[in-house]
């Protein structure tokens, strides 16, 4: 398997370059160079397999003879040792719950997939890389626990002030060992653009050895296909068209389902649910790209007002709006309706929405209006203990902690404070502290 550059695709990497290196040098974003249709033998057979049955296979498909079998195995069954149930809400509305890892968030599939695969990709003696991501709430815990004590790799996690849950910044800021978290004054654009400017930057790159762990990073990308691949596999025998609404911030998850479905996954649609940073919706409807800056919302993870996954999704149907449209609807909500039906959810039936999910949940309500004979499947892409003070005054009973995030609530924040300059970053990165 290849990749190219989607700024120039007659330049070609193999994996290794570009999982290491994250950024091609033209500012672009790797894809592969083609994405092979899994055979009709696979979707026969596939809700007879298991979870890492299923990802192997697709791993496998997608990485053709760049990792041996028995390695890619081995990866994959290290990385995902938690479940991934999928969960009935209401009629015809099923949650795939992503949230059963280590750091209770669906970046745990990217993360420790990731971290696994530069362990494999990395020679002895190499230079140590540095592992610089930014996270709007979830990758940084995610990152870090995946990479916390892997041998010969730094972490540098970039998050904005003020930003993010309290138990969010206590997970990423707490872990010590070979992971740093740096605190920007600024929002999570502001943190995604000094992490692309530092791999631009020709000094940080030759004497820090950079690469990310963000969904710009191609290897991020692979794992987050393989649920969707699971959603279906246990939705199959409903023998109906199959939509997912995702929770859209960076667009990572979705260019995941949609590298799915070029890989012959039958997802009927997706539906690209967004809170009020609404770029991507706007794009929908008139055509035309244009960021904005990000407005704060209860569903902080998706509070993104320039997608960096635009410029893959983009490029996967080669520009064409209308083949876009025929793939993907967008749908937008504000603060108040996402609050408002986590409670009636919550009233209904007794399921507790996080407020991304609440977001994804209302796309697919809204889209079964239009399309009713269809299974929905929406993405729960954090537990929602994770965002208790959103929570606790929308459900009328105490909301159980995790053992896992109560014990990262006792532990001493440890983060740098940095402006949004990248001046700054470039001399805390080149400095003796690291």
């Amino acid at each position: 398997m290849k990749f190219y550059s989607t700024n120039n695709p007659t330049l070609k990497y193999d994996l290794k370059q570009a999982v290491l290196q994250g950024l091609p040098e033209d500012n672009g974003l790797f894809m592969p160079d083609h994405i092979p249709v899994l055979p009709d033998a696979f979707f026969d057979a596939i809700d007879t397999l298991t979870f890492t049955e299923i990802a192997l296979a697709v791993g496998e498909n997608l990485l053709g003879d760049a990792i041996p079998e028995q390695d890619l195995k081995q990866i994959i069954e290290d990385a995902f040792t938690f479940q991934v149930p999928i969960i009935p809400v209401t009629d015809n509305i099923y949650c795939l719950e992503l949230f059963h890892g280590p750091t209770l968030a669906f970046k745990d599939f990217g993360a420790r997939f990731m971290a696994r695969l530069i362990a494999y990709l990395l020679q002895e003696g190499e230079a140590t890389p540095c592992i610089l991501v930014a996270t709007s709430g979830d990758t940084g815990s995610a990152v870090a626990q995946g990479f916390y004590q892997v041998p010969g790799i730094d972490v540098v996690i970039l998050y904005p002030s003020g930003k993010v849950s309290e138990i969010q910044e206590k997970q990423l800021t707490t872990i010590g060992g070979n992971v740093t978290a740096l605190e920007i004054a600024g929002t999570f654009d502001d943190c995604q653009q000094l992490v692309k400017s530092a791999f631009l930057d020709p000094d940080l790159k030759r004497k820090r050895n950079l690469t990310s762990a963000n969904s710009i990073n191609v290897a991020r990308l692979i794992p987050q296909s393989f649920y969707y691949f699971e959603a279906y596999a246990r939705l199959k025998h409903l023998q109906k068209p199959l939509v997912c609404s995702v929770p859209s911030g960076n667009f990572g998850n979705l260019m995941g389902g949609l590298l799915a479905k070029s890989m012959g996954l039958p997802i009927s649609r997706f539906i690209a649910s967004n809170n009020d940073n609404r770029v991507f919706y706007d794009y929908l409807i008139s055509g035309q790209y244009q960021s904005k800056p990000s407005i704060r919302t209860i569903s902080n993870a998706m509070d993104v007002g320039n997608p960096s996954n635009f410029q893959r999704i983009i490029d996967l149907f080669q520009g064409d709006h209308q083949q876009l449209s025929r793939v993907l609807t967008g749908f937008t909500f504000s603060d108040d309706q996402t609050s408002s039906v986590i409670s009636e959810v919550w009233q209904r039936s007794g399921y507790m929405l996080d407020p991304h999910g609440a977001v994804a949940y209302l796309g697919l309500q809204e889209y079964l209006k239009l399309d009713p004979d269809v299974v929905g499947v929406f993405l729960g892409t954090a537990h929602p203990a994770k965002f208790i003070e959103v929570m606790q005054p929308l459900i009328p009973v105490e909301i159980e902690v995790p053992d896992r995030l109560a014990e990262a609530f006792e532990k001493e924040k440890k983060a740098i404070p940095l402006s949004s300059s990248f001046h700054d970053l470039k001399h805390y990165l080149l400095s003796d502290k690291q």
